[in-house]
């Protein structure tokens, strides 16, 4: 028990109480006058008014975090990501039950007395000083709010949000102040309407439209008597009466919320009689948050436009502050995403390539000249289980994907060509190209410093009949591995050099792709259908290379006001002269007419492309576009295990997979079903002369078989990476698609000796 006072007179705390009840009645200051009593039980270390008073001024509201909505550039919803699920709404778009019902249970006389309760007070001081601490509260729904401030402030962090509850006078003493506060600047009808919007119902529910969706699936202006107090009933103690898991309980305390309202004259008897027999009526809604919730397959791409916003300064200047704009919420993002080019991108993909294949595949659909990304998917879906990942193999690694992205193989080539011809080698430029030969001893490197064949590395051709002299029309349609050797020895890595670096291409990792011939001719290194996509719509758009972009516009909602925020934009520059760009048009619309490409080549429009197929078959792609869209498709193992030979892919048995005939249908009905119905504008395509001698070579290019292979040599261009290691890298385990296997293979397959190069 307290101590009293010699003579004994009332205890401290009960003269305090005394004292702070004749200071309210008699229109003091409460905060001021009523501070020595709280003193006493430890609310400021100087026991004094000034230290009350030294309290700010004004109770800081931050923003109530809100759901974020992500559409489509059509305005469709793709998904709804928050850190608390929360749509703010007005006072007159909540049932008046559910006014009435919130009132009665947790503060009837809300009306009557100010930010504080008297008698309310009074009553939990004596409570507490018999108990000798704070057993009793007597908030207001004022006071409820202003601590509910305190604990949205603290967001997800436990040990602000402790402090933010703590049962302590002091903290008690805060919310007093700032209640006060609070009643003279909003009012009791917007203090209502704010409680009712930050208050936690369970079930992840913040506010009463939340709450409303996920119990009753219905609005909070339509619910009912019943729904209401249930709802009310929940506030106190969201886990003890959650309807979802314990009706019996919440029935009995929807049903004393009832009850009150009769007894405060909000409802008859009757009414409440009739209520309390109702069942419960639930009808749950279950939370759908984040992006593994997104419609069409477009999970991956949600997921890209996250990281795109965590990752961009335009919307704050450290990490911390773009999250936490990102947990705030309340933005509707609009996004590039063409509804029509992902449904058919999903489509094709499932038609295609099954889930449950040893191998996965993914396609990204870009628009020229903006760098928009209208599609994005794979075959395995988002998620954590059984044939699903949380990897996007569209992407680099900052951006959700594999560590070293997946060697690309011939479709590089067109990189070289179009490096040699801006340094002004003929578009039929020719070269012995023979079926096998050795790596030239040196090339020249931007550093000054040549390239040294020192292991005397050979590379070869797909097939014993490929064998040159070749020009660059046919090189390119056949693919053939040793023209493109032989150019770049003769214009040099640095050419290719710049042009990569001016179409954005970089490895999956975010490093420069590495100046040895293998990555610089056969696509021994790890690139991203993403970065393959962009690069190859700077054809299409005639030498304009457009950084990729997925985010249209943004509205914040904060405060009940809407403002827009700067977004991101694309990057726009020249990567290569027009001439350019049309001849490597001309070029690849004769590998999709009569080269390796044949089996992707699209009817009624104009299309461009280049397949690739890797070392031992792990990886195979298509890349290719039309004057208004680009597109890349990969095949393969996200762990680079698995040799595509003697293998089902999507039902259909393949004795070795090719660029053409695997990735380059999927290409084909992606385009197709993305492009229907738009406009099919034409390249502007050159004269190339023929410089093939005649020797009765068929340009259809091996009868599909795209890509020319290195042999037996166990990887061995890929091994130039490392300086000529050629065992393959060590790994363990079979496939998988889950957890951390994929990254870990990819840097071993990518670095040492499985990179790729086959033509």
């Amino acid at each position: 028990m307290p101590n009293k006072r010699s003579g004994g007179g009332l205890s401290a705390t009960q003269q305090a109480a005394k004292f702070l009840g004749v200071s309210v009645l008699s229109g003091a200051v409460l905060a001021g006058i009523a501070l020595p009593a709280f003193g006493a039980l430890g609310l400021a270390a100087k026991g004094s008014v000034e230290s009350f008073d030294e309290l700010p001024a004004n109770l800081k509201t931050p923003p109530l975090s809100q759901r974020t909505t992500i559409l489509d550039a059509k305005g469709s919803q793709i998904a709804t990501v928050y850190s608390r699920d929360r749509t703010v709404v007005d006072l007159k778009n909540v049932s008046p039950y559910m006014q009435k019902a919130i009132v009665a249970i947790e503060d009837s006389r809300f009306y009557q007395h100010g930010a504080i309760d008297l008698k309310g007070v009074l009553r939990a001081l004596n409570k507490n000083v018999q108990s000798s601490g704070v057993a009793q509260g007597a908030s207001t729904l004022t006071q409820q709010y202003v601590k509910n401030v305190f604990v949205e402030e603290a967001g997800d962090d436990p040990t602000k949000v402790a402090q933010a509850t703590q049962q302590t006078i002091g903290r008690k003493i805060k919310e007093l102040k700032y209640a006060i506060q609070v009643e003279e600047e909003l009012g009791k009808k917007k203090i209502l309407e704010n409680y009712l919007n930050i208050t936690f119902f369970g079930e992840q529910a913040y506010g009463v439209e939340a709450a409303s969706q996920r119990y009753f699936s219905t609005h909070a202006k339509d619910l009912t008597l019943p729904q209401a107090a249930l709802l009310a009933g929940i506030v106190q103690s969201p886990s003890r009466y959650d309807p979802v898991n314990d009706e019996t309980e919440a029935t009995r305390r929807r049903n004393t919320v009832l009850q009150r309202m009769a007894e405060v004259g909000d409802i008859s008897e009757a009414e409440a009689a009739k209520a309390q027999k109702a069942p419960l009526g639930l009808k749950v809604t279950q939370p759908k948050n984040g992006c593994i919730t997104a419609v069409q397959g477009a999970s991956f791409f949600c997921k890209y436009v996250e990281r795109a916003f965590l990752s961009d300064p335009v919307f704050g200047k450290t990490k911390e502050a773009r999250a936490k704009l990102w947990n705030q919420g309340g933005l509707t993002i609009r996004t590039t995403l063409d509804p029509q080019a992902q449904q058919s991108v999903q489509a094709s993909l499932k038609d295609h390539v099954y889930k449950s294949d040893k191998v996965a595949a993914a396609s990204t659909l870009v628009e020229p000249g903006t760098g928009k990304i209208l599609a994005m998917g794979q075959s395995k879906p988002y998620g954590y289980g059984k044939n699903e990942t949380e990897y996007n193999y569209s992407v680099n690694a900052s951006m959700g994907g594999s560590n070293f992205g997946f060697p690309t193989g011939s479709t590089f080539k067109p990189f070289v060509a179009a490096a040699a011809i801006e340094e002004g080698r003929p578009a039929n430029q020719m070269y012995p190209a023979p079926y096998e030969m050795q790596y030239p001893a040196t090339v020249q490197t931007c550093s000054g410093k040549a390239w040294v064949n020192d292991g005397n590395y050979k590379l070869e051709n797909e097939s014993e009949s490929e064998k040159g002299p070749y020009d660059l029309k046919t090189a390119m349609a056949k693919s053939v591995n040793t023209y493109f050797v032989q150019m770049l020895a003769d214009i040099g890595m640095c050419p290719v050099v710049k042009m990569t670096d001016a179409l954005g291409v970089v490895q999956g990792n975010g490093d420069k792709v590495p100046e040895v011939p293998s990555s610089m001719t056969l696509g021994s290194t790890g690139l991203s259908p993403l970065t393959m996509a962009s690069a190859y719509a700077a054809f299409a758009s005639r030498g304009m290379y457009c950084t990729p972009v997925a985010i249209e516009s943004i509205t914040q909602t904060a405060n009940g006001k809407k403002k827009s925020l700067e977004v991101p934009k694309s990057t726009c520059s020249r990567a290569m002269s027009e001439k350019t760009a049309d001849t490597i048009n001309t070029l690849l619309s004769g590998v999709v007419d009569s080269g390796t490409g044949q089996q992707a080549g699209l009817s009624g429009r104009a299309n461009a492309g280049k397949t690739g197929t890797t070392d031992e078959r792990k990886n195979a792609w298509f890349v290719g576009y039309t004057p208004n869209l680009s597109g890349a498709v990969w095949v393969g193992s996200a762990t680079q295990k698995v040799k595509m030979t003697n293998i089902r892919i999507g039902g259909v048995y393949h004795a070795q997979v090719y660029g053409g005939d695997t990735p380059g249908p999927i290409w084909r009905d992606a385009m197709t079903g993305a492009l229907e119905g738009k406009e099919a504008p034409s390249f502007n395509l050159v004269s190339i002369p023929s410089n093939n001698p005649g020797r009765g070579d068929d340009d259809s290019g091996d009868n599909g078989n795209d890509d020319n292979n290195n042999g037996n040599n166990d990887g061995f261009i890929g091994g130039l990476l490392t300086g000529g290691t050629t065992d393959g890298g060590s790994s363990t385990g079979g496939d998988t698609s889950t957890g951390g296997w994929e990254n870990l293979f990819q840097g071993q397959s990518n670095g040492n000796g499985n990179g790729g190069g086959r033509g």
